[in-house]
């Protein structure tokens, strides 16, 4: 095995370096809350496009991707599919309710459609849930640090926590998009110079081994489900019709309701772009993570099967200890720009949801711009310091936290995209609606997860379908005695 050498760790530390003090340069100077939540002028959908696609896969495409394909096949492929289907329907449905007005967050729409309590208890469950989501994403990237500092997971956490801390506090939305579009290509091209790297790592006749893989199955990317029983087919969450339906719906909520995008294509500052950036990052999303599938595929074959303790272990160990000096601290530093991308793009959308949705509502003292700023860089550190702690909580995974992470985002993400639909498809409903609507969903959600009634993949469906149906009976309960009401007078 190679040991990490002074070249390696040198590239590591000056990428590091580099990308806190590019980010801090390109993201300016702030002299408003605006300009450091929303940038100080329109940015290109290219740009946030790139952005997006760092900020939404970052650290779980680049380990927990290749586990999944190594401990199974290709068909978590299908659920990308969806995701490209629910972001035309963003694009379509959900983007020019909010550049209707002069919006700050995803949640902003909401207050304006039913009031200001669906506003802040909206935003407050976004908050929880990125904690915890991110907080399973954190620790993932904790791992490869952790193997290559030979330290606990609570220092390696720490230090990518800083590091993402010092540009993202310093340069803004606008700092965190354009070290985020650049993190993008590095930790991709790392993912293609690894695949081809252990392609030809492999001994004997490649073609022959890829053909034993068929044969077991392991590149299979198509899974109809038509010969699984009733029971099995819902909780099974890779079959055709699980994974398109679940990534679709999961892609709406996540592109359409979760301030973590939503805050980056506000900044594009026009309709079209931001319907640009929103599409093309779906179709950037296929192809990646098809390359990261495939990945996991050729680990499987360099490493004939062996068992790891944690499937997000193995493409790190592959880098560390089976990649020459040189080559393995570029791998490593693509792996730091995907840890770099999600937890900054989680913190700016934490301190800037927090801010705009509850700080500001609930507070009842008018601020300075000045003023105003320095809450919003204190919220930043705040938001830093909890997701350390929350990754903390999940330091006991056994399967691929890829899976755990979308699980979580999963539970509350129908409630929330019910929500918004609710608002644009149901003219009647009103903010008690709305909210009885949202809770009951979470309720109901409570239930399919602890009885284990269902796959992952469901989830959003389910509390999109329990919102809008929960929500518009109240709607026409509420309208019926209103007619009676009326009546009687």
């Amino acid at each position: 095995m190679n040991s990490f050498s002074f070249v390696d760790y040198s590239i590591v530390v000056i990428y590091l370096i580099f990308a806190a003090l590019w980010g801090r340069f390109v993201g300016g100077k702030q002299r408003s809350v605006k300009d450091y939540f929303l940038g100080t002028e329109k940015v290109k959908w290219w740009l946030v496009t790139f952005s997006i696609v760092a900020a939404e896969t970052s650290t779980l495409t680049f380990i927990s991707i290749p586990g999944v394909a190594y401990l199974t096949n290709l068909h978590f492929l299908q659920v990308t599919v969806g995701y490209l289907f629910g972001r035309i329907i963003v694009a379509y449905l959900l983007l020019p309710q909010y550049f209707k007005g002069d919006l700050s967050t995803a949640y902003a729409f909401l207050e304006s459609r039913f009031g200001k309590n669906t506003r802040t208890t909206a935003s407050i469950v976004f908050i929880f849930t990125r904690v915890a989501g991110d907080g399973v994403r954190l620790f993932a990237t904790a791992v490869p640090v952790k193997l290559l500092l030979d330290i606990d997971y609570p220092y390696a956490i720490l230090i990518i926590v800083f590091v993402t801390l010092i540009y993202t506090y310093t340069g803004g939305l606008k700092g965190v998009i354009w070290v985020d579009a650049m993190q993008m290509f590095v930790y991709l091209g790392g993912a293609i110079i690894s695949s081809l790297v252990i392609w030809y790592l492999i001994p004997g006749d490649f073609f022959a081994k890829l053909g034993t893989e068929a044969t077991l199955g392991k590149l299979d990317f198509l899974n109809p489900g038509f010969n699984l029983d009733f029971r099995t087919f819902f909780n099974t969450p890779y079959t055709l019709l699980a994974g398109l339906t679940g990534g679709a719906f999961l892609s709406m909520a996540s592109h359409g309701t979760d301030q973590l995008v939503v805050q980056r294509l506000l900044a594009t500052g026009e309709l079209k772009s931001a319907q640009k950036a929103v599409i093309a990052s779906g179709l950037i999303i296929v192809v990646q993570f098809a390359i990261f599938l495939i990945l996991g595929v050729l680990l499987h074959i360099y490493f004939d099967g062996r068992v790891f303790n944690k499937a997000d272990e193995v493409f790190p160990f592959f880098i560390i200890n089976h990649l020459p000096s040189g080559l393995k601290g570029v791998l490593v530093a693509g792996l730091m720009a995907a840890a770099l991308s999600t937890l900054a793009g989680s913190v700016s959308s934490l301190a800037s949801s927090s801010f705009y949705d509850v700080y500001s509502i609930l507070g009842k003292k008018k601020l300075t711009e000045e003023r105003q700023l320095l809450i919003s860089k204190r919220l930043t550190i705040f938001w830093a310091a909890v997701l350390a702690v929350s990754a903390f909580f999940f330091l006991e995974i056994k399967g691929a936290a890829v899976e755990v992470a979308l699980s979580i985002a999963s539970f509350t993400s129908g409630g929330l995209l019910g929500t918004f639909l609710l608002g644009i498809i149901n003219k009647k409903a009103d903010q008690r609606d709305a909210i009885t609507g949202f809770l009951t969903s979470i309720a109901v959600m409570i239930g399919v997860i602890s009885f284990k009634w269902m796959a992952w993949t469901w989830f959003t469906l389910i509390g999109v379908s329990v919102c809008l149906l929960v929500g518009s009976i109240s709607a026409l309960i509420q309208n019926r005695n209103k007619i009676k009401k009326n009546e009687l007078n």
